[in-house]
């Protein structure tokens, strides 16, 4: 019976500090890790803990809802970047495309003396225009 007295429990959960709580919010927060590489890093077995912890000592707001904690805000940075200089290239290559064929047309009507583009049509007056007469 005294064995069994003695014979502690095992916990299947950790205590974890204030201090290492704030040290893992603080990392993710800034970008170095993202929630899950934090708990692998850390050996933190529970799956919503970081969160958690997170939301209770975190400065920033933690959309859970939306899937954005798959990304530190860093990388959703620079993925946000990625996609502003792919839009410009888009952009710039629209415009290029453009200028070439606004050139081929003038070329060809200049050469084949062929009036491509359409002529625009001259001004219809407005129904106010048309009352004062």
């Amino acid at each position: 019976m005294e064995k069994a007295a003695q014979k502690k429990s095992k916990r299947s959960q950790r205590d974890y500090t204030l201090g290492f709580k704030l040290a893992v919010v603080a990392e993710v927060e800034q970008g170095d890790l993202t929630y899950k590489q934090a708990q692998k890093k850390y050996g933190i077995q529970g799956r919503s803990t970081v969160l958690v912890w997170l939301r209770k000592h975190g400065r920033l707001t933690w959309d859970f809802n939306q899937g954005t904690m798959s990304q530190t805000p860093n990388q959703r940075i620079k993925e946000l970047e990625a996609q502003l200089a792919a839009s410009e290239k888009r952009a710039k290559e629209a415009e290029l495309k453009a200028k070439l064929l606004d050139t081929i047309i003038d070329v060809a009507e200049g050469q084949l003396g062929i009036q491509i583009r359409k002529k625009s049509l001259p001004k219809q007056p407005t129904n106010s225009e048309k009352g004062k007469r």
